[in-house]
């Protein structure tokens, strides 16, 4: 028995070996596709074609020719995109496989041993793969904008071989994707992961239950609107990123693609029977936040709520490592501000609720009951509550 245990032993170790240097490898070719020649250029070429688009007093004759040349350079760096980005899907297809087979020989050494020190091994590799998940949604969703951008690449290529000029509309669709695509894997990278979203944004359900309709207004990855879906609250949600869209489309979920101001101003008065938003005001100028409130008050019916999740620029944490991070972010929003917006709309029974405070980046407090140790003691504290405060909050309002 204890050499049928060491030679399953010995075969775990060598599937696990197996699948480390899958993991590196992997982790090695996504660096190598986000920061290859190939990618460099593709950016370097939508800079000379926005550039050309802009330039004035060009001929018709040299405009064509100089939009081809880039044209067909951006196709052929395109497909060298693909290729790299199909190399990487066939990796991780290999990273599934050794997983499985990995998998298999523990459960193996599991019957053998009867203990779980199988299952605390395989937990080691968890913290790898998860890694590696972000990196998969990336590379998932430039895939799609890929194959879509060769389909638009031909189409331009074909007019031009007519002889004739593309047009704005027809340029502005092959950079458009990629703006997309661009912001929605730094959401993706940077948001958090979807579970924890949906964990944090589920203390908001009460204020929608059986109050008819609700917009979802920046809707994003779509988790409020998964929430809702769940807990069977109609929601529609309104986002003017088409990747975004994409990906709440693909979950089934009520999406469209708007900017939220237009979409809003088109809904019926008294109609909705809320309004929720997170993470999207402080994208905003003052002028778009002050119409957004007040375009909400009036589309709300009697007893619907507002919901506005944003950063909280009281905590100091919060602006340096979350506001100033999206170069999209127009300003921060204090709490106190947003309440007044609020209430001099009309909202009523207007509250602050702030998200969990900071509790592992905090100062530690110092042993001793002496006056010493008490006056430094209250000193971290007041630090605290400025530099690690809650790093989130919302404004929350009726229209009775």
């Amino acid at each position: 028995m204890r050499r049928t245990i060491e030679k399953l032993s010995q075969q775990r170790k060598e599937k696990q070996d197996a699948l480390a240097k899958e993991i590196e490898g992997l982790k090695k070719q996504s660096q190598e596709l986000s920061s290859s020649d190939s990618t460099i250029r593709l950016q370097h070429l939508l800079s000379r074609m926005q550039e050309l688009v802009s330039t004035k007093d060009i001929s018709p004759d040299i405009f064509r020719q100089q939009v081809s040349h880039i044209i067909t350079e951006f196709q052929k760096n395109l497909d060298k995109n693909i290729s790299q980005t199909q190399d990487l899907f066939l990796s991780f297809a290999g990273l599934i496989e050794a997983n499985v087979t990995l998998m298999d020989a523990k459960d193996k050494e599991w019957d053998a041993l009867g203990s779980n020190h199988v299952g605390m091994i395989f937990k080691s590799m968890e913290w790898r793969v998860d890694k590696l998940a972000v990196v998969y949604e990336d590379v998932n969703l430039l895939m799609k904008k890929f194959l879509l951008l060769k389909e638009q690449l031909d189409r331009l290529l074909g007019v031009l071989e007519e002889k004739s000029l593309p047009t704005q509309k027809q340029v502005q669709e092959i950079l458009q994707p990629l703006k997309d695509w661009h912001y929605a894997a730094f959401e993706n990278r940077h948001r958090g992961n979807e579970e924890e979203v949906k964990k944090q944004q589920s203390q908001f359900l009460s204020y929608f239950q059986e109050k008819g309709k609700v917009l979802d207004l920046g809707c994003g990855r779509g988790e409020f609107l998964e929430l809702c879906r769940d807990n069977g609250i109609e929601t529609q949600g309104i986002d003017l990123n088409e990747q975004m869209v994409e990906i709440c489309q693909d979950k089934g979920l009520d999406c469209q693609k708007g900017d939220i101001l237009e979409s809003l101003a088109e809904r019926p008065d008294k109609t909705l029977g809320g309004i929720f938003s997170s993470q999207v005001i402080e994208h905003l100028s003052p002028a778009q936040l002050k119409k957004l409130i007040e375009l909400a008050y009036f589309k709300l019916a009697q007893g619907g709520h507002i919901v506005l999740e944003t950063i909280n620029p009281a905590s100091v944490f919060a602006l340096v490592q979350i506001f100033f991070l999206d170069l999209t972010h127009q300003k921060p929003i204090h709490p106190q501000t947003l309440k007044f917006l609020l209430e001099s709309s009309g909202f009523e029974d207007v509250e602050i609720k702030y998200s969990h405070p900071l509790e592992q980046e905090q100062l530690q407090t110092l042993p001793g009951a002496d006056e010493m140790a008490s006056i430094l003691n209250r000193n971290i504290d007041n630090l605290n509550r400025l530099l690690y405060a809650p790093p989130n909050y919302s404004a929350i309002g009726i229209r009775k």
